[in-house]
């Protein structure tokens, strides 16, 4: 079982810790606040970042030669409060030496399908796509610094 602590700090700025002592700022979206992420683009960046985790373990575990692993994360939501987001999609962007389409479809698919708990828990509410682009060292796009 998981365990998290939230704590307010001051107006509308918070501090989330997790169970093994990590810890991210949280804060309303304005110059008063700016010091934190948007608690709900911070979902969003706990399903990018669990199926990071899983793709990078899954190509290492593969022996593949892994320069640069980028997860682009987009999303829609409800025209009205509560805004819930009704899509998300996540645009990864993987280089490396030997990894081919195959590789990269394989691990997608497994994280989302079996490791990334993130993603099994929003999948019941929110329609998850993906895409993806597989570059050799060198082939870097624009997006990639």
């Amino acid at each position: 079982m998981s365990q998290v602590t939230i704590k307010w700090v001051e107006k509308l700025q918070f501090v989330g810790t997790d169970s093994t002592k990590h810890s991210v700022v949280l804060s309303a979206p304005n110059e008063e606040n700016g010091t934190g992420m948007k608690p709900g683009e911070l979902l969003l960046v706990s399903l990018g970042s669990c199926t990071a985790y899983d793709v990078a373990n899954i190509l290492q575990k593969q022996r593949k030669q892994l320069h640069d692993l980028r997860i682009e994360v987009s999303s829609k939501s409800q025209e009205h409060s509560p805004w819930a987001y009704t899509h998300i999609h996540l645009h990864y962007i993987v280089v490396g030496e030997g990894i081919s389409e195959r590789d990269v479809a394989k691990a997608i698919h497994l994280s989302h399908e079996k490791y990334c708990s993130v993603s099994a828990t929003l999948r019941a509410a929110v329609e998850i796509t993906h895409d993806y682009k597989v570059l050799q060292p060198g082939e870097t796009p624009g997006q990639l610094n």
